[in-house]
Order: C-alpha cells, then sequence, then structure tokens
C-alpha cells in the first residue's frame, strides 16, 4: 500500500475503520516507504486529529513511532504525547530512573524529561553499583535485560594466579574477562537484589572455551589449554526468594566462540512486580576426579525469556 494513499483518506481511516485495521494499516504502509519524500502532500493528514494519531501511535512500536514522527508537525507532536511513552515504560521505571540518577538529579530530571526522554535514557546501558552491573530496556519491546561482570561474582581462587588470569578485551561490554588456566575445583556464585517488571526471564552466563586475541588485527583463540569439560557436565543452578529453584546441567563445547549457557528461568507475577526479588545463580563443576582449563567467564545476563527464545 502506497504511503501517500494512507496519508490522503488519513480522515476516513480513523472514522470508518476498527482500530486494530488501522494500525495494521500504517504499519504495512512502513514498509520501504520513504517518509521524507511526503512533505507538501499532507492535505488528507493534516486533518486528522493529533489525538487520533496518538492514539494509533501508542498501539505500535517505539522504532515504529519513531520512524511515523518523521512525517509531519502533526505526526511528530503526536508521537511526543506522555501517554504513549508511557505505556512502553516498565511498569517499575520509577525504580530504574532512581538507579540512573541520584535522588536530587532525578527529580530535577523528572521534572525536565518527558517520557519519550525516559524511555531513550533507559534503552542506554545504565551502569548499576559502579561498572560491574548494567541495565537497559530492549528498543523494541521495552522489556528489562541486565549483564553482571564476573568481577561481581564469588569465584573460588579468582585472586591466584596460577589459576586465573584477568584477560582485557572488547569481546566482552565490561572490557575484561576472567581466564581459567587449570583447576580441579570450578565454584561461581552471585547474587542479586532488584525490582523485575511482571514477566518470565531467562538466566544465563555467558562463557568461552580457549583463550582469544588478536593478532596482527584478526582474531584468533589459542585451544591448546582447553581440557577436562567432556567429562563431566557443569552443573547450573538458579533460587529466587520466593522459592523457585531450577537446576540444570550441560557439557561445554564450541570452542572458539562465546555461548550463553542456560541456567533457567524465574517467574515475577503482578503482586512481585512492586517489591524487590533476591537472586541466587551458580555455575560449579566440583568432581575433582580430573582437572579442566582453558575456559573464559564474562558475565551472567538476564533477559525476558521471549527476548531470549528470539536470539537462539
Amino acid at each position: 500500500m502506497n504511503l501517500d494513499l494512507v496519508l490522503g483518506w488519513g480522515v476516513v481511516l480513523f472514522a470508518f475503520l476498527p482500530l486494530n485495521l488501522v494500525v495494521k494499516i500504517f504499519r504495512f504502509s512502513l514498509m520501504g516507504a520513504n517518509l521524507s519524500d511526503t512533505s507538501g502532500r499532507m492535505s488528507g493528514l493534516e486533518a486528522m486529529p493529533e489525538n487520533c494519531v496518538a492514539l494509533v501511535l501508542m498501539h505500535m512500536d517505539p522504532p515504529e513511532i519513531c520512524k511515523l514522527a518523521g512525517v509531519n508537525r502533526l505526526f511528530r507532536d503526536a508521537a511526543s504525547a506522555d501517554f504513549i511513552w508511557e505505556s512502553k515504560l516498565p511498569s517499575n521505571y520509577l525504580f530504574l530512573m532512581d538507579k540512573v540518577f541520584e535522588f536530587d538529579e532525578k527529580e530535577r530530571a523528572m521534572v525536565n524529561l518527558r517520557k519519550k526522554d525516559v524511555y531513550a535514557r533507559l534503552c542506554r546501558r545504565n551502569p548499576l553499583n559502579g561498572v560491574s552491573k548494567e541495565f537497559w530496556l530492549d528498543k523494541k519491546t521495552g522489556g528489562l535485560s541486565m549483564a553482571i561482570s564476573w568481577k561481581a561474582l564469588t569465584i573460588t581462587g579468582i585472586d591466584d594466579r596460577r589459576y586465573w588470569n584477568h584477560i582485557f578485551t572488547e569481546e566482552s561490554r565490561f572490557q575484561t574477562i576472567a581466564y581459567l588456566y587449570q583447576t580441579w575445583w570450578l565454584e561461581v556464585n552471585g547474587e542479586l537484589k532488584f525490582q523485575f517488571p511482571e514477566g518470565r526471564y531467562s538466566v544465563f552466563f555467558r562463557l568461552h572455551l580457549g583463550k582469544p586475541s588478536k593478532r596482527l588485527g584478526r582474531r584468533v583463540c589459542n585451544t591448546e589449554q582447553v581440557h577436562g569439560w567432556d567429562i563431566k557436565p557443569v552443573r547450573f543452578q538458579l533460587k529466587t526468594s520466593d522459592n523457585q529453584h531450577i537446576e540444570s546441567k550441560c557439557f561445554l563445547g564450541s570452542p572458539g566462540n562465546w555461548v550463553n549457557y542456560y541456567v533457567g528461568d524465574f517467574t515475577i507475577g503482578s503482586s512481585g512486580s512492586n517489591s524487590l526479588m533476591k537472586l541466587k545463580f551458580s555455575l560449579t563443576q566440583i568432581d575433582c576426579t580430573h582437572t579442566k582449563g582453558g575456559l573464559c567467564l564474562d558475565s551472567v545476563l538476564i533477559q525476558p525469556s521471549p527476548l531470549a527464545n528470539e536470539a537462539k
């Protein structure tokens, strides 16, 4: 469908068609449309009430809203309506803003920022408690994700350089990873206390077999020290403060590639979305019958399960 046709019949669309059908027509018209070419051809569109346009935009994804905001002033003003972006924000966005800003700065920022600016701010990588944790919203869905660096985890023997080393690398969002030379006892534990919006979330350990580096500007991976991971599986555990408990086991593989190893899912109900949830997660391989080594540990990832399933 041609975008000009949609724009020219804008008032008719609102007057006679169901809202969900109008949303579908707008979405379809965006496919391949060059919005910069529509200036000067808005006679039908200009007659559309701004609140009607905003009502349609509220049922669209944020990237679609931003694209339509480039049509003309009417769409730009409608796309800035607070009620549109408040519907896209997670229910705990005030808690998240508390984490982004200091208290006095938050009060000043919340007065000056419109809801679309709050949404944009939360879609950035936002450090939490320094530089070892961060959270962000997915730009399309508004889903909350988190990453926890290995530095925020409790790792047995991490300070003993006979077993572990710290490597600076661009392959980590935290710019550093922990590399295991060799050990008999591998144990990694982590805790998090945070307020999550209602939904289902998946937890992963981001691991890599082999030591990545760069040589002459090209990525290389040394796998000489990789051993022991095909003998016994690694055990993952996840516990929550409301008694959810998940265990899983997995053999580590795919040397030379970063892999998100699935730990388990936890669910936040409507009654728990306004309270703090405490998570405990762990990775262990404590069978002392053999050594294992050549493992890189980057971080723990927490993502909405639908997003995690799309990434698989």
